[in-house]
């Protein structure tokens, strides 16, 4: 803990060390109105986390707060609990105008915190709206003109609406920043800051994150009045949650797919999520992967936020139980049911590692995490297991064939590479459609030219879909193209030759002048089976005409 952090607590600091206990308060019990506790209840959420224990009632008296917790330990309803109960509902006097603010710092974390927010605000009707870019604006602005109490955004977008004068922010009393180091990593801090100094100063600031670097305590130190800090469960400094299996393994990269097709058999896998370093290499884990049977999408920057949802929907839904992401899905991501997770490459970090292994253990639950580390990252993974304490500094080489694999995981020895016909019952990702978000679109050409192209038919088709001598049936070109291909293989053109010029003089006669075009008497002559004469042309030297090039010659 730096002496910064120190500095902030003031005194005031509660250990929040179990995420869940059977003896733990519940919701009314914490001081939650009845609306909230019965919406929650219907979720089948009664009784509350370590962190929503602690966190609830000092947010609800209105003071600031820093809490010191990763996802999956029920931070958003920590946070999310005390909004809904300093916010007025439409029947309640509210005008639309947002009056609490969640900044984000990836749009699938919005879209969880909000969907969570708005499910224990549904019997008060409270309206939650969640926004951040990759998609159409207007979408957007109707539902701000419409009214909202809740705002969860992304700070680029909140900014981008801010500056048209599409959103206010004069009236939001209570703000939350979620994930602040992650806003860190990804350079928003700037943005927050700027964001920070729209609102109103008289208003409660609560700031959750994972670590505590030294920027973060700065943010902290001149935007929050006074916070208690709460430590909840497993930190990347405590490490990750005791309820996850920590396997390690020394792994070739020509070996990987294969491990990890065999890991993927293991008993009682449910649902997984591989991390990979690169975007290329989440894509191609991703079709080695299908190609061998497995239900798999890949989510990562390069896929639109249309492509990323249908994903991440197939995913929850159980439609696909493999999805492959780069370190952009690391955190923010809420899904039940993930037991398994695995670094296909090693993670860069101590940071890094504690949040992809996050996915799994989550609210008490257990989960198994194997990470893979060539010798390559044996430097960074040492770093790694010392900061964390993971007491693992030499993994075992590992291969397809090595028999502590099968008995670590709990995998059946006859296993192969490909996973049997008769198990491949998932429906996969085409079973999940794509929603058209109005600016979602791929940057690896989904929706891109080529579809543009296919909706307005032959008009727009390429040269190429009419070249002559192509096969027949293999061209998509219409049936009126076929007269002019034909044409083409009646017979030769008649050569017409052309004047090429040089600064400002006339040339003739070179045969590399010759192109393909018909000349006004050159069908009668074709059909008599006469070869067309070429035209005379003259040279003009000094304003002169001067003749004599091999080609006029022949031209006599």
């Amino acid at each position: 803990m730096s002496e910064l952090t120190q500095d902030l607590m003031d005194g005031q600091e509660l250990a929040a060390t179990a995420p869940v206990r059977p003896e733990a308060p519940t919701f009314a019990e914490l001081g939650a109105r009845q609306e909230t506790v019965d919406a929650l209840a219907a979720a089948g959420i009664t009784r509350a986390f370590a962190i929503q224990e602690y966190a609830l009632p000092i947010a609800m008296r209105g003071t600031d707060l820093i809490g010191q917790a990763p996802t999956g330990t029920g931070k958003t309803l920590g946070f999310g609990v005390p909004l809904l109960e300093r916010v007025f509902a439409p029947g309640e006097g509210s005008d639309g105008v947002p009056q609490a603010l969640v900044v984000v710092p990836t749009r699938e974390l919005g879209i969880q915190v909000a969907k969570d927010l708005a499910a224990a605000g549904r019997t008060r009707g409270v309206r939650v709206l969640p926004i951040y870019g990759g998609v159409a604006y207007e979408p957007q602005i109707d539902a701000l003109r419409k009214g909202v109490e809740i705002l969860v955004g992304t700070p680029g977008r909140l900014m981008d609406l801010q500056k048209q004068k599409h959103l206010r922010l004069d009236r939001v009393h209570a703000l939350v920043l979620d994930e602040a180091d992650r806003m860190l990593d990804l350079g928003f801090l700037d943005d927050v800051e700027k964001i920070l100094a729209m609102l109103p100063e008289d208003r409660q600031t609560m700031l959750f994150s994972a670590t505590m670097p030294d920027p973060i305590v700065t943010l902290s130190r001149r935007f929050l009045r006074h916070p208690v800090t709460i430590h909840a469960g497993h930190t990347a400094e405590t490490g990750p949650s005791p309820q996850t299996e920590q396997l390690v393994y020394r792994t070739h990269s020509m070996n990987k797919v294969e491990v990890v097709a065999r890991i993927l058999q293991a008993e009682g896998r449910g649902l997984t999520m591989i991390f990979t370093r690169t975007k290329r290499a989440a894509d191609r884990v991703a079709e080695d992967l299908d190609f061998r049977g497995f239900a798999v999408a890949a989510v990562h920057g390069d896929l639109g936020q249309g492509a990323r949802e249908r994903a991440l929907r197939a995913f929850r839904a159980g439609k696909i139980d493999i999805l492959v992401a780069t370190d952009v899905a690391a955190r923010g991501l809420d899904v039940t049911g993930v037991t398994h997770v695995i670094n296909y490459d090693c993670p860069e970090d101590q940071d890094t590692y504690t949040h992809r292994i996050g996915r799994t253990g989550r609210a008490g639950a257990t989960g198994v995490a194997v990470t893979f580390v060539d010798w390559d990252d044996m430097p960074r993974w040492r770093i790694i297991d010392k900061t964390l304490g993971l007491e693992m500094p030499e993994p075992p080489e590992t291969y397809h064939t090595s028999p502590h694999l099968y008995t670590d995981l709990h995998i059946p020895t006859e296993v192969s590479g490909t996973l049997p016909t008769a198990e491949r019952t998932r429906a996969g990702l085409s079973a999940e459609v794509e929603e058209d978000l109005g600016g979602g679109r791929s940057r690896r050409g989904e929706g891109g030219r080529g579809s543009r192209r296919g909706e307005r038919g032959g008009e727009s088709r390429g040269r190429g879909d009419r070249r002559p001598g192509r096969a027949a049936g293999a061209t998509d070109a219409p049936e009126a193209d076929a007269p002019a291909d034909a044409a083409v293989e009646e017979g030769p053109r008649i050569p017409r030759r052309r004047r090429r010029r040089r600064a400002g003089e006339t040339v003739a006669g070179e045969s590399t002048t010759v192109v393909t075009a018909e000349t006004d008497d050159a069908p009668a002559a074709a059909a008599e089976g006469e070869a067309a004469k070429p035209r005379r042309r003259r040279r003009r030297r000094g304003g002169g005409s001067a003749a004599g090039t091999p080609a006029e010659a022949t031209a006599d």
